[in-house]
């Protein structure tokens, strides 16, 4: 089947950012009219270099604290434009908040597009299961004091696998609710478990919501034939509720037919 071919305005070329990001201060990636964002933070950087005339497309619209460990992003600045590749990362970090970073820089494949082109987008979530809480971990995993069962959350996780109509996970969705959810995996830890949530899109609050109605499993409280129950009656107040933001992070994108741009 042929790509389409997205192709930057004339008189522009598109560059391709690879960005990591502390979520918690920011209201997402999307643009907000009030509220800080990291799209209009990283739009602000460009325009100091002069390449801000269009603002950056990233794979996926994070929610308000989520993070990014190494979100695709393109731009499209003008043919004119100073700054080369090889020095664009470094450029924009100088102009950039610490809560923000370009990891890699480089000219865009030809018809590539950071969202439309995006196969499959990753995520984890990340469970601190200890007695205590850990200041290493404060802010980026979801503390959780009691023992979960892996086998358990596994077990729910492998009944909620597939093409479903995850309407009972989503959060005021209104577009359809049919979904691939490709991998729902827990890796256990000494300390940090890891919930891996790969699919080519998600709905609103999404994987939050997978990833509560799994710790009812590992609590015992789920079994993998109520949780197959919970995705069938389409009604959100079936499953568990949504997990707090800060555990969970954006980890990498896929794009088929792209393969000069290195999985995650």
């Amino acid at each position: 089947m042929t790509r389409p071919d997205y192709r930057p305005p004339d008189g522009h070329r598109r560059l391709l950012l690879h960005v990591a990001w502390d979520g918690a201060p920011y209201a997402g990636w999307q643009s907000q009219p009030t509220l800080p964002s990291v799209q209009d933070t990283l739009h602000g950087a460009l325009a100091r270099l002069g390449g801000g005339e269009f603002r950056p497309v990233a794979a996926g619209r994070t929610d308000a604290g989520v993070h990014a460990e190494a979100m695709p992003a393109h731009v499209d600045v003008p043919d004119t434009f100073q700054v080369p590749p090889t020095k664009l990362a470094r450029a924009l970090n100088a102009h950039l908040p610490h809560t923000v970073a370009v990891l890699h820089a480089a000219d865009a494949p030809a018809g590539f597009h950071a969202r439309f082109s995006c196969t499959e987008r990753q995520y984890v979530y990340r469970l601190l299961v200890h007695p205590q809480r850990h200041p290493h971990w404060h802010g980026r995993a979801l503390h959780v004091p009691q023992p979960l069962n892996p086998d358990a959350m596994n077990a729910a996780a492998a009944a909620l696998t597939g093409t479903h109509d995850f309407a009972a996970f989503a959060t005021q969705e209104d577009r359809q609710t049919v979904r691939e959810l490709r991998r729902l995996r827990v890796q256990p830890g000494p300390l940090i478990w890891e919930i891996h949530v790969h699919g080519e899109s998600f709905l609103r609050h999404m994987v939050r919501g997978l990833v509560g109605t799994l710790l009812l499993a590992g609590q015992g409280r789920l079994s993998p034939e109520q949780a197959e129950s919970i995705l069938h009656s389409r009604q959100r107040s079936q499953a568990g509720a949504n997990v707090p933001a800060h555990g969970l992070s954006f980890t990498g994108a896929r794009y088929e037919g792209f393969p000069e741009i290195a999985s995650a």
